[in-house]
């Protein structure tokens, strides 16, 4: 019933930009923290950024800090991942994830959240 469904991926030069857009369906989308995570090729799982159930509170890995900036439209239930100054490390296969934990400290966000998309490819080359 709970639906993420992702959007903007693709391929982009180096020092490129692409916007990710991730649309929830089947949830009350204001009762959720959002993170955005990725999966590079034989890696893991990996943070990228949060964002709060009011998107009052940010949090970002360090690698794209400075680069990439999460928002939410919460009356479109809408999670966003604006990607700048993209690099070859950033090619990985990129993911939206819900979770209702109340209280949730962004900064400890692992890759466990509860509901989750099923990824857009990212590929950033020369």
């Amino acid at each position: 019933q709970v639906q993420l469904v992702e959007s903007g991926g693709g391929l982009v030069q180096a020092g490129g930009s692409l916007r990710l857009s991730c649309a929830a369906s089947g949830l009350t989308f204001s009762m959720y923290n959002m993170g955005w995570f990725r999966q590079a090729p034989g890696k893991e799982c990996e943070v990228v950024a949060a964002i709060n159930r009011s998107g009052g509170s940010t949090y970002y890995t360090e690698s794209v800090k400075g680069r990439f900036t999460i928002s939410r439209d919460n009356a479109k239930t809408t999670v966003y991942l604006q990607m700048n100054s993209l690099n070859h490390e950033d090619t990985a296969v990129y993911y939206c994830a819900a979770d209702r934990t109340a209280g949730l400290r962004l900064e400890t966000t692992t890759c466990g959240y509860d509901c989750w998309s099923r990824g857009t490819k990212v590929t950033v080359s020369s």
